[in-house]
């Protein structure tokens, strides 16, 4: 039953992809981050409706008469383009290895280029401030759906039974599940504050300390070490630091004294990192990381070749590595970059991190002289503090190609692009001051023009500052 539910929804979306392909991009990023199909049981959980999907959206990409670009012509997306050359580069120029290594191998670099390739579509398709609202809406509910329903078993289990496993794809390790839902907390959080609807806004809020929850039963400290981190900025850039840090600070005082036993004795193994068996491990991975980056600083050991060339740059190799049994991946996104595919891709991949973050920056401050409180303002702090998390995580993780990253990337691409339009027409309509009432130059909180008495069902929701009406 379940399985036929799943086939008709999406066999019913299908005509929708090929005929609007900003329908298309949404329905790819709901298989792609809420993994439906991994929900059902039988041959509909093996088959490959996102590639199915791409498909027919591209067709219908390509056969729209009103198509007038295939990626909006910036910078970060030229170096998106070129990050995908470089590896296809390193892997010609990597040696061969197992028939089954090279076949993993071609596949990892296409699954890379399909990545990239999403993320230029994304900047193609969404046109207006309402389709990216609604692109972020799905992607932060696809998160919330286990971030919701993992929280709710785990209240049912008092926290006994952890989560080692994620739903599937690119959150099947219990870590990367994680990851990406702390990525999300940001997202449900200022989704919530930037709607009308006092129905939606709940769902948002009321969904996050479920995720939290969900994140701490996964047992991933570097998914911890992220939620603190994505946590931290959130409070930062609220309007009572003081208070948020306080409240922050209790909660994980209390979880570290009456949270489950398994939970706190997994936290505990921070304390001393040197005598923590998988901490010495990722320590190794990461020396041997640093030897192939330097020993191939041009294009790496090639894509998905650390594993295989592990032993070639372990000088001291122990036991356990001798039988093969100790050989790790390079449990850090940027050393794993640099070994793998070269010294250029990773400043290239470093400057998009960057220049995400510096987008941010500059349109909060601009937002900042112009309202009270705005979708911009909100969006830029979403998206800071979401990118946090992924920075921190990506430092214990082999997250290199993680999908919604760079989706993130052009994301921010076009919301930048949105927030400049909304910020260059012209200032907000200034009412005048009654005297007596306000003192001059005071500011004051208004309903931005459009989003009047009407009080529509959903939407964003500003307040421009206003002075006194010279």
């Amino acid at each position: 039953m379940r399985d036929l539910f799943v086939i008709t929804v999406i066999t019913s979306l299908l005509p929708a992809c090929f005929r609007r392909p900003y329908v298309g991009l949404l329905v790819f990023s709901w298989l792609a981050y809420m993994r439906v199909q991994d929900l059902s049981w039988g041959t509909v959980r093996n088959m490959r409706w996102s590639f199915y999907v791409a498909v027919l959206t591209f067709v219908g990409f390509m056969m729209n008469p009103k198509r007038t670009r295939f990626f909006i012509p910036d910078l970060r997306c030229f170096i998106m383009i070129f990050l995908v050359i470089l590896v296809c580069l390193g892997v010609w120029n990597s040696e061969p290895g197992l028939p089954a290594t090279d076949k993993a191998q071609f596949g990892r670099m296409v699954e890379f280029a399909k990545i990239i390739g999403i993320a230029l579509f994304t900047t193609a398709v969404v046109t207006s401030k309402e389709h990216l609202r609604v692109l972020v809406w799905v992607i932060a509910l696809s998160f919330a759906f286990y971030g919701v329903k993992s929280g709710i078993w785990g209240i049912m289990t008092f926290g006994r039974i952890p989560i080692k496993t994620g739903p599937g794809g690119m959150l099947a390790d219990n870590n990367d599940f994680s990851l990406a839902l702390v990525m999300s907390i940001p997202m449900l959080f200022h989704l919530g504050l930037t709607e009308k609807n006092e129905t939606l806004r709940k769902v948002f809020h009321w969904s996050i300390p479920l995720t939290i929850i969900t994140i701490a039963l996964t047992h991933s400290r570097g998914g911890m070490l992220s939620l603190i981190g994505a946590c931290g900025v959130l409070i930062w850039r609220s309007k009572n630091r003081v208070a948020g840090f306080t409240a922050a600070g209790l909660l994980g005082l209390t979880v570290l004294l009456v949270g489950p036993s398994n939970l706190r004795s997994r936290l505990s193994t921070l304390k001393d990192v040197k005598t923590d068996s998988s901490a010495s491990a990722r320590f190794r991975s990461w020396a041997a990381a640093y030897r192939m980056a330097t020993s191939n600083p041009a294009l790496g050991v090639g894509l998905n070749k650390f594993r295989q060339s592990y032993m070639d740059y372990q000088p001291n190799p122990t036991a356990q590595e001798l039988r093969g049994r100790d050989i790790y991946v390079a449990h850090n996104s940027y050393l794993q970059i640099w070994a793998e595919t070269g010294t250029i891709s990773l400043f290239l991949y470093l400057y998009l991190i960057f220049r995400t973050f510096r987008t941010c920056w500059k349109l909060r401050k601009l937002a900042k002289k112009r309202y009270y409180s705005s979708w911009i303002i909100n969006y830029a702090t979403m998206f800071e503090a979401s990118l946090a998390g992924f920075c921190i995580g990506s430092t214990f993780l082999n997250r290199a190609h993680f999908d919604l990253v760079y989706h993130f990337f052009a994301i921010v691409l076009v919301f930048e692009k949105f927030a400049m339009e909304d910020l260059k027409v012209g200032a907000p309509v200034e009412l005048p001051v009654e005297s007596g009432n306000r003192r001059r130059g005071e500011l004051r909180r208004i309903r931005t023009p459009g989003f009047g008495a009407r009080k529509p069902i959903h939407g964003f929701r500003d307040a421009p500052l206003l002075g006194d009406g010279r």
